[in-house]
């Protein structure tokens, strides 16, 4: 093999290394849900009941569910307590729940524009008829890095612009959009504080009352 040969064929070599890496960075940075995902992944389970539960203690805790949410209607967002966003999260662990990473330009709580079609894809799932009637909790999050009192308030205005976005353009209630930040202190990846999968969005369905029909 001539020197001439043996450059082109390093060459060659160097950029199929190259485009095989690009090509794997594109697929892990695909993350986007459609709207048909968000809307099965939103949708409540069926209700179960557990041996010594009856229907009583069922209702009784729904009960309870919806006066609570009621107290957060309507609020801002920073106005919630510590002990509010805690009982938030409480009730929102065993609703149907997504994750998604959209993404806010740097130190802002605008939308990158990467992120708009996955809000888009958001405001369609929510206005589907599936979910008519449901209340959403859109929370907020942020990664590790940074100072907690930074990080709650950019997690509250991000979980605010996403809540505006959906109400101005698809028309839904604001109402039934229960606006929480939580700054860095729920961390998807907690060991590694700084990965993008902690920045995230979470929207959960707190209604389970369409589940049984």
């Amino acid at each position: 093999m001539t020197r001439f040969d043996r450059f082109f064929g390093l060459k060659a070599i160097a950029l199929s290394a190259v485009l095989s890496m690009t090509a794997g960075v594109a697929l892990a940075g695909d993350n986007n849900f459609s709207a048909s995902q968000i809307v099965d992944a939103l949708k409540p389970k069926p209700l179960t009941r557990g041996l010594s539960a009856g229907p009583q203690a069922d209702t009784t805790a729904q009960a309870k569910e919806a006066t609570f949410l009621n107290t957060v209607r309507n609020r801002a967002t920073r106005s919630l307590s510590t002990g509010e966003r805690e009982q938030i999260a409480e009730l929102a662990a065993t609703k149907p729940k997504i994750d998604l990473e959209i993404q806010f330009d740097y130190n802002s709580a605008d939308i990158a524009k990467t992120s708009v079609a996955s809000v888009q894809a958001l405001g369609k799932a929510l206005s589907d008829p599936a979910l008519k009637g449901s209340t959403f909790v859109v929370a907020g999050h942020t990664d590790a890095i940074g100072g907690e009192e930074y990080n709650q308030g950019l997690s509250e205005r991000r979980a605010d612009t996403i809540k505006k976005f959906l109400v101005q353009n698809y028309g839904l209630n604001g109402t039934d959009l229960v606006t929480v930040g939580y700054g860095k202190t729920k961390l998807k990846d907690a060991a590694n504080g700084a990965d993008p999968v902690n920045r995230r969005v979470q929207v959960v369905n707190m209604d389970t009352k369409t589940a049984s029909k």
